[in-house]
């Protein structure tokens, strides 16, 4: 069990029989009246998001997310398919579940999934990834002080704003928590 007045950001808690992740929370003490605590929770099977207080005595408790190293096979169109890289079992999950990696990760590429009670949610692509530019339009020689950027299209077809020096074929590195050109490799 955890009381209200300790929670923190990415603690799981289990509220009415549904997971909460919290992603943001603030303790209050107003002049007049008890304090409270004001939390954003995400929902960690839907995605929800909502905003609630919480008096600090009150008492929740805690759900534990077990996490396993996977690795991204292959899509059909509408399933993904992760393999664990210890058994060997082969795990579906549907688009709603891998969107936030889905646009970092391609075939063969290890990552985080997260289960609670044995049902996988969510998978998490690793925070910095490495891929090939497969469009942009080309740069010129000189163009490295400007701080200005283009549009170039990504291997797994993700579109990111690069700096214009960056060419096709060149492999970049990308911060997955930002979605945000890092450097040339």
């Amino acid at each position: 069990m955890i009381m209200a007045g300790d929670f923190r950001k990415g603690v799981t808690v289990e509220i009415d029989g549904v997971v909460w992740s919290i992603s943001d929370f603030q303790h209050v003490k107003p002049g007049k009246g008890a304090a409270f605590v004001r939390t954003k929770l995400k929902n960690v099977m839907t995605g929800a998001v909502l905003e609630r207080t919480f008096s600090p005595t009150d008492k929740y408790p805690l759900a534990h997310i077990e996490t396993k190293d996977m690795e991204y096979l292959y899509s059909d169109g509408e399933l993904y398919y992760f393999m664990d890289v210890e058994t060997y079992e082969q795990i579906p999950l549907n688009f709603e579940q891998v969107e936030d990696a889905i646009d970092f990760i391609k075939e063969n590429d290890q990552v985080k999934m997260r289960f609670y009670k044995g049902s996988a949610f969510s998978v998490e692509a690793p925070n910095f990834v490495e891929l090939k530019v497969t469009q942009t339009e080309p740069g010129f020689k000189g163009d490295t002080a400007t701080g200005t950027t283009k549009p170039a299209v990504l291997e797994t077809g993700y579109h990111i704003a690069v700096p214009l020096f960056v060419n096709e074929g060149d492999t970049i590195r990308i911060d997955t928590r930002t979605g945000e050109y890092m450097s040339r490799v």
